[in-house]
């Protein structure tokens, strides 16, 4: 009878320890990943190994930026938060920036999907645990900025030890801190994974974008132009060509307004000529012409309000009559609740833009980057990368009457026969991360690539 309690008491005890380790499985082995693309197979060497997972503390984040600025940093925190074996709390959007949008990420993502998806990567919560809540509430927390363009060592030796001193440590800058090359091949297709599967819109946002691309669809071919002509910008990169002198001045009160705007003294000439400039409306309507894209096609705009408006517009409405946006698509009260929320307004474009026949960003700035990388993982969708340095020169000289038409159309066409999104590898520039391809634009570890890489 003893001998028979005791082999019971075994077995119970023997099962209960199964129990508890099948539980903590579910939160933190590595996620099989069935059904998704072939380079989100999971790699032979796991970041984590099954059974060694050990909670080092809770990270916070809030994002600084635009919408697609944010979504990056996202990416990047949930791969630093993987590979640091930390707790994510849900990041914090920014709301103080020039465009004020209030929207938090349950907004703007769908947040049950974005836990669920990496319940198996990363343990994420949506507030800290109540102990530690009050504690950050008390101001009993580490907040610091991370240095920007940093390999995934920098948080390894510098960021973790914070983290397990402090248990909770804030990240209150999140553009570009982690390096676009010399990353885990596991960190990268990590960062693949959450932009492409786990980060999704919120359901109203997903069905207003599929509203939006079927009216489009059903009347032929669209090409989307993301005409980043819009007056944050302007001010920002002091880009004042074709501008008024009252224009120019209310660009430049605006400049010195945003003490986070560093560069206060620019010389607008000199940018434009360095193509580190927008392309104008009405520069973008000569460039469309020269590469023959038809006259009969519709152009969705994908924007905010065009500076200058319909006096600047002109030339294009002019060429393409086609001419369209989200608010003459739609009406007043389809996008009610969208109203003075930015980044939920930039969320529909978002989607349009990955649906487009073509895509054509002026000005390579945060969307124009990210969605040219998401049309790639989408199957090299064709995307003309405009060569500005040298457009603007070609521009000049035809509006100056050295270049013919036909010869000006020539040069436009031959200088963008290879930048159309094909397939190719980033260029790599040592020491200076902020000049060299960005990860998100060329995610090539995620795509099938040629075999050398490209260097500078």
């Amino acid at each position: 009878m003893k001998l028979w309690v005791i082999r019971m008491t075994a077995v119970v005890l023997l099962w209960t320890c199964v129990l508890h380790l099948m539980a903590l499985g579910e939160i933190w082995r590595p996620r099989v990943l069935k059904g998704w693309p072939s380079c989100f197979t999971p790699s032979e060497s796991p970041l984590l190994s099954l059974g060694i997972y050990k909670n080092n503390g809770y990270l916070m984040v809030s994002c600084n930026g635009g919408l697609n600025q944010m979504r990056s940093a996202i990416c990047d925190m949930v791969a630093i938060a993987r590979y640091l074996n930390v707790t994510l709390i849900v990041p914090e959007l920014d709301k103080t920036s020039f465009w004020n949008d209030p929207s938090e990420f349950q907004d703007i993502f769908d947040l049950d999907h974005f836990i669920t998806s990496l319940r198996d990567e990363v343990r994420i919560l949506k507030e800290l645990p109540p102990r530690l809540k009050t504690r950050v509430e008390l101001g009993m927390f580490y907040s610091m900025p991370p240095v920007s363009w940093s390999d995934i060592a920098y948080y390894q030796n510098q960021v973790l030890p914070l983290i397990r001193k402090h248990k909770v440590v804030h990240l209150n800058k999140t553009d570009a801190r982690l390096a676009n090359n010399g990353l885990p091949l596991e960190i990268q297709k990590l960062r693949c994974r959450v932009n492409y599967a786990f980060l999704r819109f919120t359901p109203q946002i997903e069905e207003l974008g599929r509203r939006i691309i079927k009216i489009l669809q059903q009347n032929g071919l669209f090409l989307v132009l993301h005409l980043r002509y819009e007056m944050d910008m302007l001010a920002f990169s002091g880009c004042t060509h074709d501008c008024t002198d009252e224009e120019a001045d209310e660009l430049t009160r605006m400049r010195y307004a945003y003490p986070w705007w560093k560069e206060k003294v620019i010389n607008s000439d000199k940018k434009r000529k360095d193509g580190l400039c927008p392309l104008t409306p009405e520069e973008t309507t000569l460039v469309l012409r020269a590469l023959d894209i038809d006259r009969n096609v519709q152009i969705y705009i994908a924007a905010g309000e065009i500076y200058g408006g319909d006096r600047r517009m002109a030339a294009l409405f002019a060429a393409y009559p086609k001419v369209v946006k989200k608010e003459t698509l739609l009406g007043p009260s389809d996008l009610r609740y969208f109203q003075n929320h930015s980044s939920q307004m930039a969320a529909l474009d978002y989607l349009v833009s990955l649906e487009s026949d073509i895509f054509i960003p002026t000005y390579d700035g945060n969307m124009a980057k990210v969605v040219e990388g998401h049309r790639r993982y989408l199957g090299f969708r064709k995307t003309i990368l405009l060569d500005r340095r040298l457009l603007v020169d070609l521009i000049d000289e035809y509006n100056n009457g050295t270049l013919s038409w036909d010869e000006f159309s020539l040069s436009v066409k031959a200088t963008h026969a290879d930048r159309m999104g094909s397939p190719t590898r980033r260029v790599v520039i040592p020491d200076r991360p902020k000049e060299e391809d960005y990860f998100y634009a060329n995610p090539q570890e995620c795509l099938p690539q040629p075999d050398k890489p490209s260097t500078s």
